[in-house]
């Protein structure tokens, strides 16, 4: 147990490491949602026409509605952006050297998701601090609340990284998957309109937006802080989350996945 603990630190200490000292990519992390926040929110805001937002069927502002949606949005492009460090430990061959320890692989993998989980959480909480000084805020128990739900949600979008980084053979290749997948996650989501409005639209989008992992992590987001917790989001996000590690699980075993074929190619 001591050699588990000892690499997962190890494996955490790298990852913020590696934060650190790619500081553009803390400021990424942050600008991306301040712009949907203080830029187009007034626009939307205007053009959906919403000032009652079910399930909690109060007057809330449009600004604190997306809220939970940009946390999701920081947590899916740091997932990637985890993922994308995968590939190029790849391509340089310290990713082989880490799993060919005498831990289990899926013990490495998940420790990899864990670090990228904590520091998702400090760029979600380093945002809502900003956010708060523009006065967008909620009751101060949502933001305690909300912790767990991160934690939850980091694992599933991280795992979904992982599952894609498991499938590129090259490291230009990721940045045009990452788009690929991000992006529908996104907008076909609950981040920036409810379902109904969406239903308003076309029945089949609201359903592909029902049925979107991203948009369960956004609702469980949603309600953590209004201290509330929505049951079928967290089942939704969990069966992702272990369907997404579990394939990529079987990515990165030499001897069924990805990995092999990418030796092989």
């Amino acid at each position: 147990m001591r050699l588990w603990l000892t690499a997962l630190l190890a494996i955490v200490r790298r990852e913020a490491l590696r934060f650190v000292h790619q500081r553009s990519r803390f400021l990424a992390a942050l600008v991306r949602p301040l712009v949907w926040l203080v830029v187009f929110a007034a626009g939307f805001r205007a053009a959906l026409g919403l000032s009652i937002i079910p399930p909690y069927q109060t007057y809330i502002t449009y600004e604190v509605y997306i809220l939970p949606g940009l946390c999701g949005m920081i947590q899916l492009f740091n997932g990637m952006q985890s993922s994308l460090s995968l590939v190029y430990d790849q391509e340089m061959g310290s990713m082989r050297l880490l799993l060919t320890s005498p831990l289990p692989r899926w013990w490495l993998l998940l420790s990899k998701l864990l670090a990228g989980v904590a520091v998702s959480i400090l760029q979600v909480y380093v945002f809502l601090a900003v956010a708060a000084g523009f006065g967008i805020t909620v009751a101060p128990l949502g933001y305690v609340a909300l912790l767990p739900a991160l934690v939850i949600s980091g694992l599933m979008l991280g795992s979904l990284g992982l599952l894609i980084s498991s499938t590129i053979r090259q490291l230009e290749n990721f940045a045009g998957v990452m788009n690929f997948v991000i992006f529908p996650m996104f907008f076909l989501s609950t981040a920036l309109y409810p379902l109904w409005k969406m239903a308003e639209s076309s029945t089949v989008l609201r359903d592909i937006c029902a049925f979107n992992p991203f948009t369960h992590a956004v609702e469980l987001l949603r309600f953590a802080l209004y201290q509330s917790l929505n049951g079928w989001s967290l089942l939704w996000v969990c069966l992702s989350f272990a369907l997404f590690f579990g394939l990529a699980l079987l990515g990165y075993d030499p001897a069924h996945g990805m990995t092999r074929r990418r030796k092989g190619g």
